[in-house]
């Protein structure tokens, strides 16, 4: 089988490298990714139930002080609500300082997934320029070949160029895949993001009330 590969790759003709090379380049960026994204994942829950038991004991000096030591995404959004909220601003203003945050962390949460798509895009694009061109070359060897030998010489000439577009298709669909499997993971943490600072502002807003008929 891995013959049969190597028999296949070298046959394909020059364009077989290029599309090769988007492939490795698109599972690379996959990868890196992927690794990113959960590891961001990760830390932004474990510091978001850290700043939610704050929050929920009324300890807002610690939980800004945590948001601000913290180098996540979900502790910088947090504590700049918090901020807002420790100089005494509207609601309002506590919920656009969190959507900034959300609108800060979304480049980096997207960062060079949109690629993949491109990527595959031209990797098939590749796959069909070799085949058009290794069609050309058959037709011209053809014209010139001896008459008993055209049809075999075209049959062998068209299944070589088709191999480029084969390959072409076969880097672009696991690259369109990964893409969508990325972009779910990267829908899923804004939306906890989302979720987060509608939790955190309800815990705030009990905490008000909580402190309305006191004062």
């Amino acid at each position: 089988m891995f013959e049969t590969m190597i028999r296949f790759f070298q046959e394909g003709g020059l364009f077989m490298y290029p599309i090769a090379l988007v492939l490795v380049i698109g599972v690379a960026i996959a990868v890196e990714r992927y690794i990113y994204l959960s590891i961001s994942k990760r830390t932004n829950r474990d510091d978001f139930n850290k700043l939610h038991r704050l929050i929920s004991g009324r300890d807002l000096h610690g939980a800004m002080k945590f948001a601000s030591q913290s180098s996540s995404a979900m502790a910088s959004m947090i504590g700049a609500g918090l901020t807002r909220l420790g100089r005494r601003q509207s609601r309002e203003d506590v919920e656009y300082a969190m959507e900034e945050g959300l609108m800060d962390t979304l480049p980096r949460l997207e960062k060079r997934t949109q690629y993949l798509a491109t990527l595959a895009n031209v990797a098939t694009l590749l796959g069909l320029l070799g085949t058009i061109i290794g069609l050309i070359e058959a037709f011209s060897a053809v014209a010139s070949a001896d008459p008993a030998e055209k049809a075999a010489l075209l049959s062998k000439s068209i299944s070589v160029a088709m191999n480029t577009t084969a390959f072409g298709l076969v880097a672009a669909i696991p690259l369109l895949l990964l893409h969508a499997v990325l972009q779910t993971k990267t829908n899923e943490i804004v939306d906890s993001f989302e979720m987060a600072g509608i939790k955190v502002m309800n815990l705030i807003s009990e905490k008000s009330d909580a402190e309305g008929p006191k004062a």
